[in-house]
């Protein structure tokens, strides 16, 4: 609280959890960063510890890795942390941006289901289209029908969190983005990569590669090309759910 008595320069806490130092916050955190929000960086992979309950802060973000969203407790011991975090973001409806693996634990969370893709990985610059639901959300209404957007993935959410709204589909795989309440965000596809994180997913995975009609050297040119596009629709969707955030903690306050 600023010392005039209101609340209204509150700075906002986002936890951003980082399950695998493959998929950084990059990007994202710069546009999370220049809409005011103070961000605390857990690097779990890297060995930062998870707080064990969200109080403090004002929201969540969950990012990706090459962890499942199926492993168990003994696969990948670093995700039961994450899954008691979103856990606690749907029960008080905290606003939240769930990415990937993210958006795959928040599904199997909220009662949803994540499998192995069943046509494969989705690799690769690519387009995903709004649905009606995203028409009337405060983050997703802006965003143009069929916006550029990043894919990285070898599991598919099969259904989606009890009583959510799917805000994007496309036709290789339906559950593209969706909310879980009024503030609680899953995006399959990513947004935050930089050219350079893009080429370090192909050269670690043939597998995804070769689900691509395309080779590796084109997957990159064609990630590298949509980034100014992926730029201009997402950085103001990231301010719109730094929006969120920052009334949380002026609500808090």
């Amino acid at each position: 609280m600023t010392a005039t008595g209101t609340n209204l320069d509150v700075v906002a806490r986002l936890l951003v959890v980082v399950p695998s130092e493959s998929d950084p916050p990059a990007r994202l955190g710069d546009w999370l960063r220049a809409a005011g929000l103070d961000l605390d960086e857990r690097h779990i992979r890297a060995g930062d510890g998870l707080p064990e309950t969200l109080d403090g802060y004002d929201g969540l973000v969950v990012l990706g890795g090459p962890q499942s969203a199926t492993d168990s407790a003994e696969n990948s011991p670093e995700l039961v942390g994450v899954r008691a975090l979103l856990h606690q973001a749907l029960s008080a409806d905290l606003p939240t941006l769930a990415i990937c693996l993210g958006a795959q634990l928040l599904a199997e969370v909220g009662g949803g289901r994540v499998r192995t893709g069943l046509d494969g990985p989705e690799v690769g610059a690519t387009l995903v289209a709004k649905r009606d639901a995203a028409d009337s959300d405060p983050v997703f209404g802006p965003v143009p029908l069929s916006p550029d957007v990043l894919q990285w993935h070898h599991d598919e959410i099969s259904e989606l969190p009890t009583g959510a709204a799917l805000l994007a589909s496309n036709p290789h795989y339906p559950h593209q983005a969706y909310r879980v309440g009024r503030h609680v965000y899953g995006l399959q596809f990513h947004i935050e990569t930089t050219p350079e994180i893009v080429r370090a997913w192909a050269e670690s995975d043939p597998v995804g590669v070769a689900a691509s009609p395309h080779d590796l050297e084109t997957i990159c040119a064609r990630a590298t090309a949509a980034q100014p596009d992926i730029e201009e629709v997402w950085a103001p969707f990231a301010a719109r759910f730094a929006d969120l955030v920052s009334a949380r903690a002026r609500q808090a306050a």
